[in-house]
């Protein structure tokens, strides 16, 4: 995500612009719009390795998940965000009869990168935690077998697991009640220093 700011918008304004171009991508924050850097080869492999393996799970169930181009609205922070997936059970909550913001996801997954890993963590978490609906963040590095999944408890407080190394690691996902192996997280994925693609087998 550029760190250069365009002139002030109303949400109504970013959100009709979205809906009108075909290329390229912003999100909105209070005013700001900021643009979004297109994503990497790894990056797209596992995110869809990610979605397939919940559309599998979900299959036949009131459930569903998004991967890219659905809008999430945070409105208690007046903004509007791409998350690299997001899913929820139940019905879905959608700003109007378009059907490309939602407004009550249950889970956001992010794909870390050296430009977003310190927004992705900080900035828009914090604002992700604004959703009342919202009870597991999932971040995903593109580098390395790591996993951190936040979840959010009864009491609201969240906590953290860490998950690294194929060798049996399975995710937890509560939200969904489904479960992501990391070996498949990392299917086909090429590794920093490894030279080896992983194909989701140890």
């Amino acid at each position: 995500m550029s760190l250069q700011p365009k002139p002030f918008l109303s949400l109504e304004d970013w959100l009709e612009g979205e809906r009108a171009v075909l290329e390229g991508r912003s999100e909105y924050l209070d005013g700001e719009v900021f643009a979004m850097t297109g994503a990497s080869f790894k990056h797209n492999i596992i995110v869809m390795n990610i979605g397939r393996e919940l559309s599998i799970q979900l299959k036949g169930r009131p459930c569903q998940v998004y991967a890219n181009d659905m809008k999430v609205l945070i409105r208690s922070a007046n903004a509007g965000k791409y998350p690299d997936l997001v899913a929820h059970c139940g019905e879905p909550e959608l700003l109007d009869d378009r059907q490309d913001v939602l407004l009550n996801p249950g889970l956001i997954v992010e794909v870390l990168s050296a430009s977003t890993e310190t927004y992705d963590r900080g900035g828009k978490f914090a604002l992700y935690r604004q959703i009342p609906s919202l009870r597991e963040y999932l971040l995903v590095s593109q580098d390395q077998v790591r996993v951190e999944l936040y979840r959010r408890g009864e009491d609201g407080r969240w906590t953290l697991m860490d998950y690294a190394g194929l060798e049996d690691r399975i995710i937890p996902l509560e939200s969904l009640d489904c479960t992501l192996a990391l070996a498949e997280i990392y299917d086909k994925v090429t590794l920093a220093g490894s030279g080896k693609s992983l194909n989701g087998r140890g």
